[in-house]
C-alpha cells in the first residue's frame, strides 16, 4: 500500500477523484456526455502541450517557445490546405516538420552557445510569433476542411473525442521514450548530472538537440489539435500555453531542475 502510494499520480488522482465527485453531487449534469467530451477534448490537447513541456523539463531547461511553435505549425497546416490547395495529409506532415525544424533550431543553438535555453527559447518565441503574424497578417484562416473539423469535433466512440487519439499515442510513445529508449535516459541523466553525463560518454549536445526537437514536434501535434478543435487557423494559437505547459507536469510529479519526469 505505501509503495502504490508513493507513485506520483496517486495524489492528483485522488484530488482530481474527489473533485468530481463533489461537483456532481451539486451539478448532477457534469457527468452527462456532452461535458465529459468536452472536458476529455481539452484535457487531450493540454496533454500534448505539457508533454512537449516535460521532455525539455527532463533535461533541465524549458522551452518558452513551446506555444509559439504549435501556433506557427497551426496556422502552416490550415494556410497550406486554405491558401496552396495542399492535400490534408501532406499539409500535416508539413506542418509537423516545421514544428520539428522550429524545436531543433532552437535545440541546436542551445548546444552550440552554451547560452541559456531560457534566452534562446524566449527569443524563439518573438521569433516564430512573428512569422506567424507575418502569414497570417493577424487574420484567421478559415479554410479547414470538413474531415478536418470532424476529427476536432466528432467521437470515436460515445463521449470520447476522436481527439484523444493522438493524446494517446503521444503519451505512450513517451513512456517508452524514457523508460525503455537509450535517449530518454541520456535525457534524464544529462538533466540530473549534466557533468557525470557526459563523463559517463553521453553526447550533451546531441541529447538537447533531439529534446527540442521532439519537443518541437509535440508542440506542433498539439497546434493542429487545436486548429480542428476550434475549426480555423487562429494566429493566436498558442499564445496562452506557457503556465499550463509547467503546471501539468509540477504537478504530476516532475522536477524544474531536471532529471525526473512523471
Amino acid at each position: 500500500m505505501t509503495r502504490a502510494f508513493d507513485n506520483d499520480w496517486i495524489g492528483p488522482g485522488i484530488v482530481s477523484l474527489a473533485a468530481v465527485i463533489t461537483i456532481s453531487l451539486f451539478r448532477p449534469a457534469f457527468l452527462s456526455s456532452f461535458n465529459i467530451f468536452v472536458l476529455i477534448s481539452a484535457i487531450s490537447v493540454n496533454m500534448v502541450i505539457a508533454l512537449g513541456q516535460l521532455v525539455i523539463i527532463g533535461v533541465g531547461q524549458m522551452n518558452l517557445a513551446l506555444g509559439s511553435i504549435g501556433g506557427l505549425a497551426a496556422i502552416s497546416f490550415v494556410g497550406l490546405i486554405e491558401k496552396q490547395g495542399v492535400p490534408v495529409p501532406v499539409a500535416l506532415v508539413l506542418a509537423l516538420c516545421i514544428g520539428v525544424a522550429a524545436g531543433m533550431a532552437g535545440g541546436y543553438i542551445i548546444a552550440r552557445t552554451a547560452i541559456s535555453a531560457f534566452i534562446i527559447t524566449l527569443a524563439g518565441l518573438q521569433v516564430f510569433k512573428g512569422i506567424n503574424l507575418g502569414i497570417t497578417e493577424a487574420q484567421p484562416f478559415y479554410g479547414v476542411p470538413d474531415v478536418v473539423k470532424a476529427f476536432g469535433t466528432g467521437s470515436v466512440l460515445g463521449p470520447l473525442p476522436w481527439l484523444m487519439v493522438p493524446m494517446v499515442i503521444c503519451s505512450l510513445g513517451m513512456w517508452y521514450l524514457f523508460n525503455r529508449m537509450r535517449i530518454g535516459r541520456h535525457i534524464l541523466a544529462l538533466g540530473s548530472n549534466p557533468h557525470a553525463a557526459e563523463l559517463s560518454g553521453i553526447d550533451a549536445r546531441a541529447t538537447i538537440i533531439w529534446a527540442h526537437s521532439l519537443s518541437g514536434l509535440l508542440a506542433a501535434v498539439a497546434g493542429v489539435m487545436l486548429a480542428a478543435k476550434l475549426q480555423i487557423g487562429q494566429p493566436t494559437i498558442g499564445d496562452d500555453w506557457l503556465i499550463s505547459s509547467f503546471a501539468a507536469p509540477v504537478i504530476g510529479g516532475a522536477v524544474l531542475s531536471g532529471g525526473r519526469v512523471s
